[in-house]
């Protein structure tokens, strides 16, 4: 699209962003080489201990590192609101580097509980460094660079992650002293992320007189309900704990999954679990170029279907695989299922980054400033609530003898729910989405001028009727939900009536055909422009049947003289002998055609309510179709 922000990556070069970009890459890397490291010991060198399974200390080690997050979020949101966030960051860089050191005598001794203390110890600093982390960002990126700085932010993570495994993985293994070189490399890792912690610009406190309430459980509950003032970040934060618990699931499981059932060795565990971390790198990043550096929520629905339908693929193709032997890397691709495996964790991967970046840009835009990092903590809070919650609840599905496989069918069960609960908290993004996919899969869409539509209040939007489709496109490309005017005999088609009604279409008929059922659409418009939202009308009131505009109906200006609002203009172009429009012989959807074509949907200027007259209004939307032709 013509109207994109500027590239993402640029934010790379700039001292704001860099600094920061780099040591929370550092450490995110680090504990995934200490968890992966200590995980892979366990299961591979320790086995069991006290008659506890291997499987069940990894999901206990999961635990012991979300339960800081319960126990100190509260504190660490507070703290993260009242220092200036550099020094605080480098305080804590210097933390994590002492804790590898601890986490490295525990390797060195063979120690499993000295490690977990680490580990414990671990999850406290990633508990202070959570609410920084987040909140930081709005400080130092313009709103329309959220997204993309976010996405770097979260590839980022997930890279870390990627790598953090692999060196995990391959350090631990090393014969014989593999353990004891993951110890070092961890601390040789806290102390360079340290040192790139020293160029993050100053970063002034958000409530600098904050008086800190060292009590959790009331602070807690403070912060819970301070984010549920506001329905956008309440749900925000319900939605990233999901994901959480979602992805603590699949991660405590991983180890036992890949040795009992694929019969791979640490290798593949490492190599699975790395590919799972490409795919949420890319779906992080694409959230920029797909969303055009705005919150898309076509990408949280679709990413949580997503999440959902493969996880669902995995459980269901490896529900009969069993494996005695621990075979490497190539042995593991002799198997076609293997492959089809691989695939959904990559595209359980991709689905991620869709689906949690727009989240998190939700919280950063919409929590009160002063408040921001006690928002993110309540937010950690939840998620260490959902992910020690799967770690119980996957322990208690394993001693009632629920295979792996069917225990992730019962997630991916879990997660179709949340997706469509997503949808029902928010029907009037459903044809959003709808027009999001069609335009960003079957057609090349530029579009010009969409910044002259109004950000809030209500406005009426008047656009050429070229296609069956131009309600759906336009709903995909515009920020606002619209409210379209429709035929009523088109309203009550059969299997659409129900998507018609779900984002309250009015439905609209001639004096002739229903009085009564014209005088209720401009009642229905005039409390739905009251109340601050946007009307979609397309006033030739039919299809062109030649590609041109027709004669607009009466109706705008009445809607107008009651409910005074600016009325926008616009054209859609490049459409005409498409398979929705009715081409040349008369007929619509007779034939495929006009697939991947270049269309141009273009807003003019506002239209202000004093000013209107409806002759004029078709000569601007008549002048912006034409101006694609020259």
């Amino acid at each position: 699209m013509s109207t994109s922000p500027p590239h993402q990556f640029r934010l790379l070069r700039e001292r704001r962003f860099a600094p920061f970009f780099w040591t929370q890459f550092l450490g995110a890397g680090n504990d995934n080489v200490f968890k992966t490291a200590m995980a892979l010991f366990i299961v591979y060198q320790i086995g069991s201990i006290g008659g506890l399974s291997s499987a069940m200390l990894t999901n206990a080690a999961m635990g012991v590192f979300i339960l800081p997050f319960m126990l100190f979020s509260a504190t660490a949101g507070q703290i993260a609101d009242k220092f200036e966030k550099s020094r605080l960051i480098r305080f804590l860089k210097l933390l994590e580097t002492a804790i590898m050191v601890l986490g490295a005598v525990g390797f060195w001794l063979g120690n499993v509980t000295v490690l977990f203390v680490a580990l414990f110890l671990m999850g406290l600093h990633s508990t202070l460094f959570g609410p920084v982390k987040y909140a930081i960002l709005p400080q130092h990126l313009r709103e329309e660079e959220l997204v993309g700085g976010n996405g770097l932010v979260e590839s980022a993570s997930f890279v870390a992650i990627l790598l953090g495994t692999i060196a995990g993985g391959l350090l631990v293994a090393i014969e014989p002293h593999g353990p004891i070189i993951s110890g070092a490399a961890c601390v040789l890792i806290g102390f360079v992320g340290y040192l790139t912690s020293r160029a993050i610009p100053l970063t002034p406190a958000a409530a600098p007189e904050l008086r800190i309430n060292w009590n959790p459980f009331t602070e807690t509950w403070r912060n819970i309900n301070a984010a549920r003032k506001t329905r956008v970040v309440w749900l925000g934060m319900l939605g990233i704990s999901w994901f959480w618990f979602y992805g603590a699931i699949f991660l405590s499981l991983f180890p036992n999954f890949t040795r009992d059932i694929l019969g791979g060795s640490e290798h593949v565990a490492t190599m699975l679990l790395a590919f799972f971390s490409i795919g949420l790198g890319i779906g992080a990043l694409l959230c920029e170029r797909l969303s055009g550096g705005r919150v898309e929520p076509a990408l949280i629905f679709f990413g949580a279907a997503g999440l959902a339908i493969f996880a669902f693929d995995v459980g269901f193709i490896s529900w009969s695989l069993h494996s005695e032997t621990q075979n490497g890397v190539a042995a593991y691709f002799d198997n076609r299922a293997h492959w089809r495996i691989t695939f959904d964790l990559i595209a359980m991967g991709v689905c991620g980054g869709l689906y949690t970046v727009p989240l998190y840009v939700l919280i950063q835009v919409r929590s009160d400033p002063e408040r921001r990092s006690r928002i993110i903590a309540a937010n950690n809070i939840l998620n260490a609530f959902l992910m020690v919650l799967a770690a119980l609840g996957a322990i208690g599905l394993l001693a009632l003898k629920l295979t792996i496989p069917q225990i992730f069918m019962v997630t991916a069960a879990l997660t179709l729910f949340v997706a469509v609960a997503a949808f029902s908290a928010a029907p009037q993004h459903v044809l959003r989405c709808l027009g999001w996919l069609l335009t960003h899969t079957f057609y090349r869409v530029r579009t010009k001028g969409l910044e002259n539509i109004p950000e809030t209040g209500g406005c009426i939007l008047v656009c050429n009727h070229v296609t069956y489709a131009d309600s759906v496109i336009l709903a995909g490309v515009v920020r606002r939900p619209i409210r379209f005017f429709i035929d009523h005999h088109i309203y009550q088609t059969p299997g659409l009536h129900w998507l018609f009604k779900l984002n309250r279409t009015i439905p609209v008929a001639t004096r002739k055909e229903s009085d009564a059922l014209k005088e209720q659409a401009f009642i229905l418009a005039a409390q739905a422009l009251r109340d601050g939202e946007v009307i979609g009308i397309f006033p030739e009131g039919r299809l062109t049947p030649n590609g041109e505009i027709g004669k607009f109906l009466p109706g705008i200006s009445r809607m107008v003289r009651e409910t005074p609002v600016p009325v926008v203009p616009m054209a859609l172009h490049g459409m005409w002998g498409s398979f929705f429009s009715r081409s040349h012989n008369g007929r619509a959807m007779r034939k495929l055609r006009g697939i991947f074509s270049k269309i141009t949907i273009q807003a003019g200027p506002v239209v202000t309510p004093e000013n209107l007259e409806s002759r004029d209004l078709r000569e601007k939307v008549v002048a912006l179709h034409h101006s694609e032709h020259r």
